[in-house]
């Protein structure tokens, strides 16, 4: 099946802004965050379409998750 996963800020850094994957079936957020050798403590925010996510959510054809690292503002 298919996903797109999107990267967002320091995410992206030698990485690349969004991309498609082919992913197996019962694929969790957790196991494409470790595809992109992304360390799970740099993301803070995790979207699924839209909506928030946990890293043991099983993600489905088509589905785009967004990640994002922390925000800081000022």
């Amino acid at each position: 099946m298919e996903v797109n996963v999107k990267l967002f800020a320091t995410l992206r850094d030698g990485r690349f802004k969004e991309e498609k994957a082919d992913v197996h079936e019962n694929t969790q957020v957790k196991d494409v965050i470790s595809r992109y050798n992304i360390p799970e403590k740099e993301v803070k925010i995790c979207l699924v379409n839209g909506r928030d996510a946990a890293f043991d959510q099983k993600l489905n054809n088509g589905d785009t998750l967004s990640l994002f690292p922390p925000v800081g503002g000022g």
